[in-house]
């Protein structure tokens, strides 16, 4: 049974047409010389599969995308392929299931990764360019945090860079090329915010600063990947071309070639969301003017903003979260409909008591809004805790939903 309805017509893929026709010969599959069945013989088994790959994925689907190649030779299959290795569980969070191998997948591939978009972001695809806001002085509040309860926070933001593929798809020498250029950007950056690049096989504790909420890999001296970055290629030829560049004062740390191509890092042990975020502004801008120097800008869709290699993280790529300390909320009946309402997510953290409360989305609302979504709810969040610790109910603080 389709928890997702199909649609029954595909505006967008009508809209991209002449131009998949034209970025594609009429039979790509034939260069790599794959020996396939036919659609019907190759789509998977989705019965036991609660990503949203599988809820989505149907035959008809497949079929239209089954002899599509990107100039890089990302088909289909590789785009699919993570959801099928982890098909997820119905009592955990749901995941998209998929990865873009570079970022004409996107528009390749626009009838399936359009509709996962749409579901995992609740936010409708149109020909109009998302919204994008990095005056981070139109941001509310940030700053004033009850420190009683908010521990830290971290912001963070991810970019693809155009004309390579993405770490799930890309060659050694694409990445060593990434790294080469991440070096000379940050070079550049380096004459306003000192800092240093050190390959991860170099990492220790002292030369970071505090942990962050959400690390990319493990901060020990010799990190390796997860199995999921096996799964899903971002984990070939380890360690070779993986950095990360710290700045002296510890207010930024930037990953390359990670998961992403860059992810910027900001995280402050005050909790002060407005001061993370405009360094996450401020740094970011000056690292995509360097980019553009050097003839490779970051990957961008006019319908789906800034793209990188999940589809979980397009449009802005933005994620801000807050470390609280709750006691009586996590275990109150509307909880999950609170979070719902505020478009944000809670997940647990190693500590009791503690939760890390991010965006649960990236695409639709700008970088401001999403960061306003999070200051708002974390305070009310924690004025819904005070309230149970003082013993009074909570449903009449319960928000509309935005």
């Amino acid at each position: 049974m389709w928890k997702i309805k199909p649609p029954v017509a595909f505006p967008l893929e009508a809209r991209y047409r002449p131009i998949l026709e034209s970025l594609v010969p009429p039979d790509p599959m034939s260069q790599f010389h794959l020996k396939r069945g036919s659609p019907e013989e190759e789509f998977p088994d989705l019965g036991r599969n609660s990503t949203l790959m599988g809820r989505i994925l149907t035959p008809a689907m497949y079929r239209r995308q089954f002899n599509r190649c990107t100039h890089s030779g990302v088909i289909f299959d590789d785009v699919i392929r993570p959801g099928l290795e982890e098909p997820g569980d119905l009592s955990g969070p749901v995941s998209v299931g998929c990865v873009a191998g570079d970022a004409q997948s996107y528009i390749l591939f626009c009838d399936f990764f359009d509709r996962v978009i749409e579901a995992f972001h609740n936010h409708k695809i149109t020909s109009q360019t998302p919204d994008s806001d990095f005056n981070y002085d139109n941001l509310k509040g940030g700053d004033d945090l009850d420190r009683s309860y908010a521990v830290s926070c971290e912001v963070s933001v991810v970019r693809g860079v155009e004309d390579f593929c993405f770490p799930t798809h890309c060659s050694r020498g694409e990445r060593r090329q990434l790294l080469s250029l991440a070096r000379t950007a940050l070079q550049q950056l380096g004459e306003e915010l000192p800092g240093r690049l050190l390959p991860v096989e170099q990492l220790n504790q002292e030369m970071l600063p505090p942990p962050s909420l959400s690390p990319p890999l493990s901060l020990s001296p010799s990190p390796s990947p997860s199995p999921s970055q096996l799964r899903t290629g971002v984990g070939r030829d380890w360690p070779d071309a993986r950095a990360v560049w710290v700045s002296k004062d510890g207010s930024l740390v930037v990953w390359v070639n990670l998961e992403d191509h860059l992810k910027l890092v900001s995280t402050r042990d005050d909790a002060n969301i407005a001061e993370a975020f405009k360094s996450i502004c401020v740094n970011l801008l000056q690292l995509e003017a360097r980019y553009k120097q050097l003839r490779h800008p970051f990957a961008w869709k006019q319908q789906l903003g800034w793209v990188t290699s999940s589809p979980a993280q397009v449009g802005t790529g933005l994620r801000t979260s807050v470390r609280l300390k709750l006691q009586r909320l996590p275990r109150h009946r509307r909880l999950q409909d609170v979070l719902k309402r505020l478009r944000l997510r809670m997940d647990n953290t190693e500590s009791p008591a503690l939760y890390r409360v991010s965006n649960a989305a990236t695409f639709g609302p700008s970088e401001v809004e999403l960061t306003q979504l999070v200051v708002d709810g974390v305070k009310l969040l924690v004025a819904m805790e005070k309230r149970l610790e003082a013993g009074g109910g909570i449903d009449d603080l319960v928000p509309t939903q935005k």
